[in-house]
C-alpha cells in the first residue's frame, strides 16, 4: 500500500506535536514505521489520506461498537449541534443519559459524568479515599486506568509498548500509595492487604484487561476480590472504560457477575465524543460535592454533544441487546480461523477473548497477566500487524492492546482478516 501522504503529514506533525501525535501509541513506534492517517470512516471501514481501505479492529479503542458514523448517532448530533455545543448549565438530556445508564448497568444509584476515562478513575479512586478515609490502593501490573499520576505506577498499554516503567513527574508520595501485584494471582492481594492492614480505600481492576492485550480473569479470581473487600472495608472499583456496554448490556458486572463498588465508564458512552464517567451505590456517591465533600468539577461535563450521541448509542444497545449475541458470535468465528490459519505456521501462538475483544499473542505459554504478556514474541506482533495492515487490515499498533470488534463488521470481512493471516 502506498503511504506517501501519511508520510507527509507525519514529517509535518512532528514540527508543531510531540513526536507528531496526540496520543503516544498512534505513533508506531513499538511496531515501526509511519503512522497512518486517517481522513474518515465508515461501518466497518477506514479510509485513509492516501485512499487505502482498512477493515478496522481498533474502533476508536473500543466506542464504535455498532461501527463508524453509526447513521442515528451522527444525525443526533447533528441536530444538537444546531442548539449550541456547550452551555455550562444542567441539562434534561443529562438526566435521561443516567436513568438509562441506571437502567442498563447492576449496581448503580447515581452517575457523575466527566470528559475521559482518565478522568473517570482518578476521580474514583479519589472517592474512595474520601469515603473510607484511607489513602492506599491496589492496581494490577499491566492495567491500565488513564495517565493521572497515581496509575503510572507499573502500568500497561501506552507506557508498556514504550517501555517505561519509571514516569519523571510521578512523586514517591503517589507511587509509594500506590500498592501492585500481578493480576489473576490472589494471594498476591492477600499478601498487600496484610502488609497495608487498615489503610487501604480501594482496588481497582480491568474485569477484562485490554491493556496488556486481553486478558480473562481466571475463574474465581473477581469473586476472591469481591470477598477480600468485603472483608476489610476495601472498595472494589470495576474500570469499564471499556468493557461498559460491550461485553453486555450491563458490562462486565452483568457478564461476570460480580458486582464493583465503583464502576467507571468510558468510550461506548459517549459514542466516540470525549466522555467519561462514575457511578455505585448511592451511599457511597452521595459524597461527591455538592452532596458532600469529594471535590470534583468539569466546565464541560455533560456536554449536550456528548450526551446525545451517548444516549442514542446507548438507547439502541439497550432496546437491541441481541447485538451482543451477534457480536459474540463473530468473535467466535474470528478466533476460530485465526487459530486454524496459525496453527499452520512455526510460530507458537495464542489467542484470548471475551465476547467482542481478543488479542493475538506470540507464545508458548497462557497469557494471563503482564508478564506472560511481556514474554511474548513482541518483534513477531510487530511483522504480523505490518503484515496485515498492509493487507488492508488495521490492527492496534502495539502488542499490548485488545482488538475491538464492531457489529458493521460482516463475515465477509472476517473472512478476508482470517485469509491475510494465513499469508503472514
Amino acid at each position: 500500500m502506498i503511504h506517501q501522504s501519511s508520510k507527509a503529514l507525519f514529517e509535518r506533525a512532528q514540527h508543531s506535536i510531540p513526536g507528531g501525535v496526540n496520543s503516544p501509541v498512534r505513533a508506531f513506534r513499538s511496531v515501526g514505521g509511519t503512522p497512518v492517517f486517517i481522513e474518515k470512516a465508515k461501518g466497518a471501514y477506514l479510509y485513509d489520506v492516501d485512499g487505502n481501505e482498512y477493515i478496522d479492529f481498533i474502533n476508536s479503542w473500543g466506542p464504535m461498537i455498532l461501527g463508524h458514523a453509526h447513521e442515528p448517532v451522527i444525525k443526533a448530533i447533528q441536530d444538537k449541534a444546531v442548539a449550541s455545543t456547550s452551555f455550562g448549565a444542567p441539562t434534561e438530556l443529562e438526566i435521561e443519559i443516567a436513568e438509562l445508564i441506571k437502567k442498563m448497568a447492576p449496581n448503580v444509584d447515581l452517575i457523575r459524568m466527566v470528559n475521559s476515562g482518565t478522568e473517570a478513575c482518578m476521580s474514583a479512586v479519589r472517592l474512595a479515599r474520601g469515603y473510607t478515609q484511607k489513602n492506599k490502593f491496589i492496581k494490577f501490573e499491566g492495567c491500565y486506568h488513564g495517565h493521572a499520576d497515581c496509575f503510572l505506577v507499573k502500568a500497561g498499554s501506552g507506557v508498556a509498548t514504550f517501555n517505561i516503567q519509571k514516569v519523571p513527574g510521578v512523586t514517591a508520595g503517589v507511587a509509594n500509595d500506590t500498592l501492585t501485584c500481578a493480576y489473576n494471582n490472589i494471594s498476591a492481594v492477600e499478601k498487600l492487604v496484610a502488609e497495608n492492614k487498615n489503610e487501604i480505600a480501594a482496588i481497582i481492576i480491568e474485569p477484562v484487561a485490554g491493556n496488556m492485550g486481553c486478558i480473562l480473569p481466571e475463574e474465581g479470581y473477581l469473586e476472591a476480590l469481591r470477598k477480600i473487600c468485603d472483608r476489610e472495608n476495601v472498595l472494589l472499583i470495576f474500570d469499564e472504560v471499556m468493557t461498559g456496554f460491550r461485553l453486555a448490556r450491563g458490562g462486565a458486572q452483568e457478564k461476570l457477575k460480580v458486582n464493583a463498588d465503583i464502576i467507571t465508564f468510558g468510550k461506548i458512552i459517549g459514542a466516540g465524543m470525549p466522555v467519561g464517567a462514575f457511578a455505585g451505590r448511592k451511599e457511597i456517591m452521595q459524597h461527591i460535592a455538592p452532596l458532600g465533600s469529594v471535590y470534583q468539577a468539569g466546565t464541560l461535563s455533560g456536554n449536550p454533544l456528548a450526551m446525545i450521541a451517548g444516549y442514542t448509542l446507548l438507547n439502541e444497545l439497550n432496546i437491541n441487546p441481541v447485538v451482543y449475541e451477534e457480536l459474540e458470535a463473530k468473535g467466535a468465528y474470528l478466533q476460530k480461523g485465526l487459530t486454524e490459519v496459525l496453527k499452520a505456521k512455526a510460530h507458537p501462538f495464542r489467542i484470548n477473548r471475551m465476547g467482542s475483544m481478543i488479542s493475538v499473542h506470540f507464545s508458548d505459554q497462557e497469557i494471563v497477566d503482564f508478564n506472560s504478556a511481556a514474554e511474548s514474541n513482541i518483534e513477531m506482533f510487530n511483522k504480523f500487524f505490518h503484515h496485515m495492515l498492509n493487507s488492508g487490515v488495521y490492527l492496534p499498533p502495539s502488542a499490548f492492546e485488545t482488538w475491538f470488534i464492531s457489529n458493521a463488521i460482516t463475515y465477509q470481512d472476517l473472512d478476508r482478516t482470517i485469509d491475510a493471516a494465513s499469508r503472514f
